[in-house]
């Protein structure tokens, strides 16, 4: 018998509430907690909402503060913006009120609870463009990336990576072996690297070499 997700369940107004736990009672892959304090913890924790307002962010925040649940938010309306808001309070699965049978929202809740995410198609692309669009104008302008690490860090980590020691990278970087080292000192003490190997690994899991 497959492992049934515990979900917690969040509704700006009672019927929204009534009606998302009563569908979701009934189905045999997720069980239904409360908010009581003897009741399991929740892996995912579902939020209905009719728009992506500084209410239902609260709400969203206050999930991602509690623990480790992630988050799944049904919403009326949903626009890129919001969405990049909604993802920021720790969201992993997003569904349309309109399109939240009950098939649908329990396969994004369990999808989630594996460590998946989920979003709407069309919005998907927009996002991405969204994204882009921040990267180039934003971030990118003042030497950033996603990855929280400027360029010049980058560049540091990769050569690291390669097996190249702070002289040879100083080198093919033109920069002092003083700079590459307070380069990796600061990339280190910021994220929480042990040592080179650690840095190493970091570099591959975000996709820098």
């Amino acid at each position: 018998m497959t492992e049934r997700t515990i979900v917690g369940l969040r509704a700006q107004d009672p019927i929204s509430q009534a009606g998302v736990a009563s569908q979701l009672r009934t189905r045999p892959e997720v069980t239904l907690t409360g908010s009581d304090e003897n009741e399991p913890t929740p892996q995912v924790v579902v939020v209905v909402v009719d728009v992506i307002d500084e209410e239902a962010l609260r709400m969203l925040r206050s999930i991602q503060r509690s623990g480790s649940a992630r988050g799944v938010l049904v919403a009326t309306e949903i626009d890129e913006q919001k969405l990049v808001s909604a993802a920021e309070c720790g969201v992993a699965g997003v569904v349309r009120r309109s399109e939240a049978t009950p098939d649908h929202l329990v396969r994004v809740i369990v999808s989630v609870a594996k460590g998946e995410g989920h979003v709407p198609a069309d919005l998907l692309g927009r996002l991405l463009e969204q994204v882009g669009r921040l990267q180039g104008q934003v971030l990118g302008p003042r030497g950033l990336h996603f990855t929280g690490l400027s360029s010049r860090e980058m560049d540091v980590l990769r050569l690291v990576a390669e097996g190249y020691d702070t002289a040879e990278i100083a080198t093919k970087l033109a920069y002092s072996e003083r700079t590459i080292k307070n380069v990796l000192h600061a990339v280190m003490t910021r994220l929480q690297l042990r040592n080179r190997s650690h840095a190493v690994a970091y570099a591959l899991r975000q996709g820098l070499i």
